[in-house]
């Protein structure tokens, strides 16, 4: 069962359930989804990799949403994303460590060559394939940060 699959067949248990956060999260994530399979000149259909960019990227638009709306005072909205972030991180691989992400990023550093912040970028194309959806975007990037800032 692909994760496509397994996000369609939950967002049906989730109607029978009455489930609404666990139903509205997914059917905003498959949106996405699908969204992302029609743009483009031909239609297609995303690999489990692809479907894990795309719930990535919809937990990091909740994440903000949520900081944007707690820097309003709408506690109550930044609760409601909160929610739809933590339903949707069920659906991608297992985070990373910080010793595991430590370890990743200081491979990565020695593969590249890299030894000062300027070469970060060189570290992060490393890195994005090995750590996708295992690990948030900026908490790579600051490991990377500290490490050749240290180096």
């Amino acid at each position: 069962m692909t994760l496509k699959d397994r996000m369609q067949h939950d967002l049906t248990d989730a109607m029978k359930a009455r489930d609404e956060l666990r139903l509205a999260s997914l059917r905003m994530a498959l949106t996405a989804v699908t969204n992302e399979e029609v743009s483009g000149k031909q239609a297609r259909v995303l690999s489990d990799d692809e479907v894990v960019a795309v719930v990535g990227r919809e937990i990091k638009k909740r994440r903000e949403a949520a900081h944007a709306f707690a820097d309003a005072g709408r506690t109550d909205r930044a609760d409601r994303e909160l929610a739809e972030a933590e339903v949707l991180q069920s659906y991608l691989p297992a985070q990373l460590t910080d010793d595991e992400l430590v370890e990743l990023v200081r491979a990565a550093v020695q593969e590249s060559g890299a030894a000062e912040p300027r070469q970060m970028g060189q570290v992060m194309k490393l890195l994005q394939p090995r750590v996708a959806g295992r690990a948030e975007g900026s908490r790579v990037a600051g490991e990377v940060k500290r490490q050749l800032s240290a180096g």
